[in-house]
């Protein structure tokens, strides 16, 4: 079986290390490896079932969104099982142009972080963004922090009902560490939900909730790598108890009909 962790983070080996560290201060949580690298990705996951990886990174400044695409979508052309995910920053000079060019290089998504990245979800230079990529590429987005106001679902459910053609994962079951507030808001909406990062917290049986509440048409199996394992996370999602039908959904199924292409 296909099996996509959609939700991964890598970073060039020289700095791999200080941004690992820097994602585990700003959550306060020990990172399951500091070798935030593709070589290290793959390590971990060369005895797994695990069969492709959706990777990004973030630019928490203008100046590092070219590099980082370029970084990007030069690890997906030397490993062809990974589906890489632009950058782009709420200051940065042309989007469009930035994001024209991404896709030109064969980045599938984009990937935005509005808490490390201090913007609202919802303010009008992200607008702009979704505007351009509606209809042409999926977007990911961190949603959910109970310290700040920045990525709050309820922010998310506004820009869905603004871009009816914004494919979305809304990271972290709609909202980490908020997800009661992430499943009211987005309940009846249209968009995708990740498990990662969460499932640590909400135990099995809450996870399971989570699931059966969202549908196991929208939830998708995501690592968060190099914050967790993408082994651990794989069989907590393994462990759910869901018959191959719907196990199928959760690892690639979703994911191939967030994409929108067959994952091969």
């Amino acid at each position: 079986m296909t099996i996509i962790d959609c939700h991964c983070h890598i970073y060039p080996e020289k700095i791999a290390a200080r941004a690992a560290s820097s994602v585990g201060d700003f959550y306060n949580i020990p990172m399951h490896t500091l070798e935030a690298t593709s070589t290290r990705l793959l390590e971990i996951c060369k005895e797994s079932p695990i069969t492709h990886h959706v990777v990004c990174s973030v630019a928490t400044k203008p100046a590092t969104v070219e590099t980082i695409n370029s970084f990007i979508a030069a690890e997906c052309e030397a490993h062809p099982n990974f589906i890489g995910f632009a950058t782009m920053h709420q200051d940065y000079e042309d989007p469009e142009r930035e994001i024209n060019r991404a896709i030109e290089l064969g980045l599938k998504g984009l990937k935005l972080h509005p808490d490390t990245q201090g913007v609202n979800l919802d303010d009008p230079r992200l607008m702009n963004i979704y505007e351009i990529i509606e209809g042409r590429i999926p977007l990911m987005l961190h949603t959910g922090d109970y310290r700040y106001d920045y990525s709050h679902p309820r922010r998310l459910k506004e820009v869905l009902k603004a871009f009816p053609d914004l494919v979305v994962n809304a990271a972290h079951f709609g909202g980490w560490s908020v997800y009661d507030y992430a499943f009211e808001l987005l309940e009846l909406e249209r968009c995708f939900v990740d498990a990662c990062s969460s499932m640590e917290y909400l135990g099995p049986r809450r996870t399971r909730e989570l699931v059966d509440a969202y549908g196991t048409d929208r939830v998708m199996f995501g690592s968060d790598f190099p914050m967790w394992s993408p082994i651990t996370e794989l069989d907590r999602i393994m462990k759910l108890g869901y018959d191959e039908e719907d196990l199928e959904k959760l690892l690639y199924r979703n994911c191939e009909r967030y994409l929108g292409f067959t994952v091969a």
